[in-house]
């Protein structure tokens, strides 16, 4: 062996020595909050350090659908994520479809305002949301938490669909109305189809960003069986109270939909863009 060999050697186990450790130090926590989620324990103080050597239990996932109001809180969470999620690729969609298609008067005003309003924190707006709801009733409701969502949602992405609608060739448009094709047809049918991939992105990220939100949940909702996965999670590590292992069999169930939802979404939104149409 040479010395450059020598040195190339070391450089490999250097190498495979600091991304194991990364890894190590990544993938533990992970499986240690699946060991607690099995665990027959319920404080994180009774755990072992090794994953897995206290046993292996079902009765915390029993017990979610059981003695506690997992079920209802995780179909509250999925009814306001997914209508979060169609609300804002609807709206968005088609405000930016205006935006990006129609010359009218305070067009630039009006999405400057637009981007204005995305600079600022949703939390800057907290007490004005709150006093909203109340006035229109929506405290303590999902629809409430739903508006709250979308209304956030819009700005940024009207103008994030309205930059890639701008590259999509007009000469579509002026094809399909030659063809007596009116502006919502076209909007359905020509574009729609070609701006796939950033639609489905939208959908996805619309979905996501209320699926374990704590702070809006936390303002808005009151009753026990208006709580999301987040509130209702959270009551199982307060200062009264100390269920981990609970805890981590709620947070693993919640994973699992959550990365096939993800999964399927992303194979599609890759397809998507391999079927994307003509540019300017």
């Amino acid at each position: 062996m040479t010395k450059e060999d020598g040195i190339n050697l070391i450089n490999k186990i250097f190498i495979y020595a600091v991304f194991s450790v990364i890894s190590i130090l990544v993938i533990y926590p992970l499986i240690y909050v699946v060991s607690g989620a099995f665990a027959p324990t319920n404080s994180i103080a009774s755990l072992n350090i090794i994953p897995f050597k206290d046993g292996f239990t079902l009765d915390h996932f029993v017990d979610l659908f059981t003695k506690k109001h997992y079920g209802r809180w995780f179909l509250n969470t999925l009814i306001i994520a997914g209508e979060t999620s169609g609300a804002t690729v609807v709206i968005a969609s088609l405000s930016a479809y205006v935006f990006s298609r129609f010359n009218f008067k305070f067009k630039k005003s009006f999405l400057m305002s637009l981007l204005i309003l995305q600079i600022f924190p949703s939390f800057v707006g907290m007490i004005a949301i709150y006093v909203i709801l109340l006035r229109i009733n929506g405290l303590d409701t999902l629809w409430g938490l739903v508006l709250v969502y979308v209304a956030g949602n819009i700005p940024y992405n009207t103008w994030l669909v309205k930059n890639y609608m701008d590259t999509v060739s007009k000469s579509l448009d002026e094809a399909a109305r030659i063809d007596g094709a009116s502006h919502f047809r076209v909007f359905a049918q020509i574009i729609l189809p070609v701006t796939k991939p950033i639609i489905t992105f939208l959908a996805i990220t619309s979905f996501t960003a209320p699926w374990m939100d704590f702070i809006f949940p936390k303002m808005i909702l009151r009753s026990p069986e208006k709580q999301t996965l987040a509130l209702g999670l959270f009551g199982f590590v307060t200062e009264k109270k100390n269920e981990f292992t609970i805890f981590a069999a709620g947070s693993l169930l919640v994973s699992i939909p959550f990365v096939i939802f993800f999964l399927l979404s992303q194979k599609t939104l890759i397809s998507s863009f391999g079927g994307a149409a003509v540019k300017e």
